[in-house]
């Protein structure tokens, strides 16, 4: 099971969350409580050892400025949170992960877009992702996609990642709020975070 420990914001958490063996961490450039400058960003990231892919979180950012902060950070991954259109995305020369509002009417457009990731997300709440809520997961079975291709976000935690992970089956899962205490990342939550998703707590 793929992991991903989204919204780091210090050199601690990110080196908790490699060592605990997560697989992706995630940078987020856009306006969030979790919104870290490129040069802070670039800062961590030569920390970390290169088999832990970094994720960079943008909404609806222009072309120019996501391809800056990829190569001043060293970005492995995109993450498009916003109402970006296939065509933006294909502009990109870097892997992607397109995130979705896990609703009714979205499910049918979730397939036709160029991404190696669907980053499934609750509903949209006052920001784009990280509103600390889930959706029904069992809505994943009633659709087509590749679950080879989804990762699982939304009011996850390790108290209900097992549940989610057995009704999802999806092939990774992304927390941010869940891995937080008092709105900063909670080094104890990220390890027992990882651990459960993983199969080893």
């Amino acid at each position: 099971m793929l992991v991903k420990i989204c919204g780091i914001t210090t050199k601690e958490a990110a080196e908790t969350a490699v060592q605990s063996g997560a697989d992706f961490i995630g940078f987020v450039f856009a306006p969030s409580k979790r919104k870290i400058t490129p040069v802070a960003a670039a800062t961590i990231s030569k920390s970390l050892p290169s088999s832990i892919k970094k994720v960079g979180v943008f909404v609806n950012e222009s072309l120019e400025n996501i391809q800056q902060i990829a190569m001043q950070v060293g970005l492995d991954y995109i993450q498009l949170h916003g109402d970006e259109s296939p065509e933006f995305a294909e502009k990109l020369a870097y892997p992607i992960i397109k995130a979705f509002p896990m609703e009714s009417d979205t499910i049918k457009e979730i397939s036709k877009f160029p991404c190696d990731y669907y980053l499934l997300d609750s509903p949209i709440g006052a920001n784009r992702g990280g509103n600390g809520t889930t959706f029904d997961w069992k809505l994943l079975t009633e659709t087509n996609l590749n679950l080879s291709k989804v990762i699982l976000a939304g009011g996850l935690n390790a108290d209900n990642v097992q549940e989610a992970i057995a009704k999802a089956r999806p092939s990774g899962v992304d927390v941010s709020s869940g891995v937080e205490s008092d709105g900063q990342k909670d080094i104890a939550k990220i390890k027992e975070f990882i651990n459960t998703a993983k199969g080893k707590g």
